[in-house]
């Protein structure tokens, strides 16, 4: 299986990007362990499975993984303090175990992937940070759209969130103070 390549130039800069690469990446593997001073890594389009190796990784504040088989959340521990922004839409997670060490994370961006319950949901609101969620095309999110509960469901849920699905959130007690 692929890894991270070795031939490939990883020199330590503030973004690094291995997009669609050919063979397809499997695994985050040890290499990553040398970007220091990385606060934006790309590694969307290929076909890894789980999130590791970030442990060097003290200045992450963007992390995409789009269009991979990520299945979970475990493996972000090393950037809990430090990443804002999650990029993983097309993706097959399902539970959101993990998400709560993300005590920085203001956006997350997880359309299609495969979250059901709303008990998977409300772990969000372990976020402090969250404003900014996307959960288009989760099954979840299917279903209650089509019987229109999905973003007063949310909005419930997650009471700082200031965008859903690419949408602003306008809450009543914001209006009466305007």
């Amino acid at each position: 299986s692929s890894g991270i390549n070795a031939e490939w130039p990883l020199r330590p800069g503030e973004e690094i990007k291995l997009i669609c690469q050919i063979p397809s990446i499997e695994k985050m593997d040890a290499s990553l362990s040398t970007l220091n001073n990385c606060k934006k890594l790309s590694l969307s389009t290929n076909a890894i499975e789980k999130i590791t190796n970030l442990n060097g990784l003290k200045s992450l504040k963007i992390l995409s993984l789009g269009r991979n088989n990520v299945k979970s959340f475990s493996g972000l521990e090393p950037v809990g303090d430090t990443l804002e922004e999650l990029w993983i839409s097309y993706n097959l997670i399902e539970k959101m175990k993990g998400i709560g060490v993300l005590k920085k994370l203001k956006v997350l961006f997880m359309s299609n992937n495969q979250v059901k319950d709303w008990s998977e949901v409300q772990k969000l609101a372990e976020l402090p940070c969250l404003v900014d969620l996307n959960m288009v095309s989760n099954p979840i999110e299917e279903k209650h759209s089509l019987d229109q509960t999905w973003r007063a469901e949310i909005e419930k849920k997650l009471v700082k969130l200031k965008k859903l699905d690419g949408i602003p959130i306008v809450r009543q007690d914001e209006e009466d103070e305007g």
